[in-house]
C-alpha cells in the first residue's frame, strides 16, 4: 500500500498562511487512531451507514479509506448491532457506544475512555457519512496535531475565492493566525473587507485570506477525557458551531489548508446518488 502524503501550511515569518496542494509531499512517521462515529437514527437516510454503496454499506467506505490513511487503529463507533455486524462482516473493528450521546465527539469520547490512551494518543474523528473522503487529508490532519504541540484540536481548511461563498451561511469559514491556529469560526463573512463590502459584498477582493472550513477533526486524548465537563459555549449556540466550544474555553485549534474543497458528505438522496456513481466508477 502507498503510503498517503498532505501538504500542511509551514509559514515562516510573517505573512498569512499559504494554501498547497494537499497531496504531495509524504509525511514522517506519526502514529494516530481513526474512530468514526456512525449514528443510526438520520432524518433524511434512516439507516445512513447501511446505505450500499458499490456494493458495501456506507461506513465501510469510509473505514477502508480511514485505513488507508496508514492510521494504527480504526474503530467504528456505534450505537446500534446492525451496523456493528456490518461493519465487522467486511473486516473491521466495530464498538458499541450509549444512544444518547448529544455528538460525535462526544461518542468518541466514550471510546477513548474505554481504551485508556495515552494522553498524548491523536484521534482523528471521521463521519460516518463521508464515504469520498481522501486518506491524505485523515493523514493530514493527525500529522498537523503531531506538529503543533501547543494544539488539542486540528482541523483543516481552504481557500475561499467567490463572494457567493463568503455570504453563504451554510459555508463554515475560519480566520486564522499567522501560524495556522484558528482564531475564530463563523457562518458570518469573515474577514471582513470594509472598503470593498462597503456597497455590499459583491465582489471577492484580490488577497483575501478568507477560508472555508472543513469538518474533519483530530484530538489529543487528553483533551477528550475533559470535553464533556466544558460547558456549552454562548457563541457555540448562536452560531451553531460545536467547535466554538472548544475555543471558547481556551483550548488551541491548529488548521492544515488544503488547496481544494474535499468531496461533500452524504446528506440527502442526491448525495448517495452521487457518491454511488463516484465509487461505482472506482471499481
Amino acid at each position: 500500500m502507498n503510503t498517503p502524503s498532505l501538504a500542511l501550511p509551514l509559514v515562516e515569518g510573517g505573512g498569512n498562511p499559504s494554501p498547497l496542494h494537499p497531496f504531495t509531499l509524504p509525511l514522517v512517521h506519526m502514529e494516530f487512531i481513526v474512530i468514526i462515529p456512525a449514528r443510526y437514527a438520520s432524518t433524511r437516510l434512516p439507516g445512513k451507514p447501511l446505505l450500499d454503496i458499490a456494493g458495501k454499506p456506507m461506513v465501510v467506505h469510509v473505514a477502508d479509506r480511514a485505513r488507508a490513511s496508514g492510521a494504527a487503529e480504526v474503530i467504528v463507533a456505534t450505537d446500534h448491532h446492525d451496523i456493528a455486524a456490518a461493519v465487522t462482516r467486511h473486516g473491521h473493528q466495530a464498538l458499541l457506544t450509549r444512544d444518547d450521546h448529544a455528538s460525535g465527539t462526544d461518542r468518541i469520547a466514550e471510546i477513548a475512555a474505554q481504551r485508556r490512551y495515552p494522553v498524548e494518543r491523536i484521534i482523528v474523528n471521521v463521519q460516518g457519512d463521508e464515504p469520498l473522503i481522501e486518506p491524505g487529508l485523515i493523514r493530514g490532519v493527525a500529522q498537523q496535531l503531531a506538529d503543533h504541540p501547543p494544539a488539542a484540536i486540528a482541523t483543516a481548511c481552504c481557500p475561499l475565492t467567490e463572494a457567493a461563498q463568503l455570504v453563504n451561511p451554510n459555508i463554515v469559514k475560519v480566520v486564522l493566525d499567522r501560524n495556522s491556529y484558528a482564531l475564530y469560526f463563523s457562518r458570518a463573512p469573515i474577514p471582513f473587507a470594509r472598503n470593498a463590502f462597503a456597497n455590499g459584498i459583491t465582489q471577492f477582493p484580490a488577497g483575501l485570506p478568507a477560508y472555508r472550513h472543513i469538518g474533519i477533526y483530530a484530538y489529543r486524548a487528553e483533551f477528550l477525557a475533559s470535553y464533556a465537563q466544558l460547558a456549552p459555549a454562548p457563541i457555540e449556540q448562536f452560531e451553531a458551531l460545536e467547535q466554538l466550544r472548544a475555543l471558547w474555553h481556551g483550548h488551541r485549534i491548529c488548521v492544515a489548508i488544503t488547496a481544494a474543497a474535499p468531496h461533500a458528505g452524504v446528506d440527502t438522496a442526491e448525495d448517495l446518488e452521487r457518491a454511488r456513481v463516484l465509487l461505482g466508477r472506482s471499481r
